[in-house]
């Protein structure tokens, strides 16, 4: 069966129903429709947060073959709560690109999922659209400036940094010219589109502690500068207001249900390969008041997400992690070892010692926080015994723990092995988070810091326009921001073809993007694509409806 038919034999509970669960009353919800509610701010208690306990699900270097972080997230929430340890799952929203794209949704998959996931994938509760509103309103306020006569700021054209957005994979828009057709359509100048999920509204909505937090840092967006060389931020255009009233809803988190009639919330949606890669403060802070254990995920491998989770996300909020869960599965071993993407359910021991070293050089970044690990082997269908003991033998090895999952399959019944393991790391007390840098270092030693520490690079280049940036960043008196790397998912290096864990390799930096709003600044390498292209056969193909209303295709 698919996630799409496994879905639809799962009788929904009303969401007022999962609110009483949760430890909302059901007459403060706001609703969208029967399944699916948003949550009002007031529902947060930081005393109460402070004494739940935060288990990030993080995962080896993503491959082809797929390694099911949000599914394993899940069926750990499902598992803790079969252990009467009431749990919310905490995860972000799908992007329409990938969706219709090549990857497909994220609400987990099997007996693993967060419902209703047609919706989930689909527009939501329209929190995709508030931001790219939001983003295109600056974008239209910015050219509109250019254009008057009566009210500019004299912006120079050339030194506007701020695209548009919008939330599918075209390709066509990455590179466009605006304002032709005279001099009433504006002044032509080039710019592009990124995807909605690299905005800096969608960063900044993820780290806002609240609706006058999110105004303030709309309104702290650098865009450019005048003529004069003056820096111009959103709040020069007196933007941030009607900004702001797009987001008024878009900022509460969405409240739905896991197969299994568990709470779960989904906020924001962040890629961690171009932007910091976890669901929003408020939804975390929002579960960890309701729930003795909250888990949540971070995207890509522990290099991307999870390092910006620690460093970024939970330094913002001030948030201490108690475990991490290493999602692994054995054909991404296998593929970082040499192995054929279409040879990954043959037995191939070899190839599985030879991509081993990507997962122990995750498990040593884990140790760099000073939080406790354990394994969680995501098990498919293919994997030997031989296989498997060898992932247990090496975590023996290493003194480190390790759970056999099967949580696709099983749903929160095939994670007990894995929630009674994160439970014991939680009340052994074994973990003391610390950040890996501190924000008060120069802008080249963070970056230097994360290339050597969590890559394994030998030193960082440094392009002639990354130089220049880095002398504007100085000048603006942002050095104090922490780093957000943009960097290929697809190995610990900038250099996507470096599988396995490459070494004495040299991380490049082309250029540095201030992203003011958020709070951080973003060192660019390698080929980054902010605004993905659809592959030659798209999954939107085989996404259909029938007379009757019917969804299907979705995965």
């Amino acid at each position: 069966m698919t996630d799409l038919q496994i879905a639809k034999t799962v009788t929904l509970k009303p969401i007022i129903d999962i609110a009483k669960k949760f430890g909302v009353p059901a007459d403060s919800i706001e609703m969208y429709g029967n399944y699916k509610a948003k949550i009002p701010l007031r529902y947060i208690d930081k005393k109460k947060a402070d004494r739940s306990h935060l288990i990030l699900v993080s995962a080896i270097s993503p491959t082809p073959a797929g390694e099911g972080k949000t599914t394993m997230s899940i069926g750990l929430s499902e598992g803790l709560n079969r252990l009467n340890k009431k749990t919310t799952v905490v995860l972000r929203e799908p992007s329409l690109g990938p969706v219709f794209g090549i990857k497909g949704g994220a609400t987990g998959g099997g007996y693993s999922q967060v419902l209703p996931m047609e919706d989930i994938n689909l527009h939501f509760t329209g929190d995709f659209s508030a931001i790219e509103k939001a983003h295109n309103l600056l974008a239209a306020l910015i050219d509109n400036n250019i254009q008057s006569k009566t009210n500019s700021l004299h912006i120079d054209p050339r030194t506007i940094s701020w695209k548009r957005v919008v939330d599918l994979n075209d390709r066509a828009l990455r590179r466009i010219i605006v304002g032709l057709g005279g001099t009433t359509s504006g002044v032509p100048r080039e710019t592009g589109f990124d995807i909605t999920a690299a905005s800096e509204i969608m960063a900044i909505l993820c780290l806002a502690e609240n609706l006058m937090d999110l105004k303030t840092r709309l309104g702290n967006i650098f865009i450019g500068y005048t003529f004069n060389k003056t820096p111009i931020y959103a709040r020069d255009l007196k933007a941030e207001g009607a900004m702001t009233v797009l987001l008024k809803d878009a900022i509460k988190p969405n409240l739905v249900q896991t197969i299994e009639g568990n709470p779960a919330i989904i906020h924001g949606g962040p890629f961690a390969n171009i932007a910091q890669g976890t669901n929003s403060v408020i939804a975390t802070l929002m579960g960890m008041s309701h729930s003795e254990y909250t888990v949540t995920e971070a995207g890509f491998g522990f290099d991307l997400g999870a390092e910006k989770f620690f460093d970024i996300k939970c330094q913002s909020a001030g948030l201490k992690p108690k475990a991490v869960v290493l999602t692994t599965t054995i054909r991404a071993l296998k593929y970082h070892g040499g192995a054929n993407l279409k040879s990954l359910t043959e037995e191939n021991l070899e190839a599985l010692e030879k991509g081993i070293p990507n997962l122990e050089k995750h498990l040593e970044n884990i140790g760099k926080f000073g939080v406790a690990p354990v394994i969680a082997i995501n098990k498919f269908e293919s994997d030997t015994d031989a296989e498997i003991e060898f992932i247990m033998a090496f975590a023996k090895r290493k003194g480190i723990r390790v759970a056999l999952s099967n949580v696709w399959k099983k749903g929160g019944e095939g994670a007990l092995d894995l929630a009674k393991q994160v439970i014991e790391i939680v009340e052994e007390n074994k973990s003391d988070f610390k950040p890996l840098y501190d924000w008060k270092s120069g802008v080249k030693e963070k970056i230097a810091t994360i290339a050597t520490e969590i890559y394994g690079a030998e030193h960082v280049d440094y392009n002639y326009k990354a130089k220049v940036q880095l002398e504007k960043i100085a000048h603006l008196g942002l050095n104090h921001l922490p780093i957000c790397i943009a960097k290929t998912q697809k190995s610990l290096s900038d250099n996507p073809k470096l599988l396995g864990r490459p070494k004495d390799f040299i991380i490049t930096v082309r250029e540095i993007e201030i992203a003011a709003g958020a709070g951080f600044l973003i060192p660019i390498t390698g080929d980054i694509m902010r605004m993905p292209g659809l592959p030659a056969h798209p999954s939107s193909e085989d996404i259909d409806i029938n007379e009757a209303g019917e969804i299907s295709g979705l995965f």
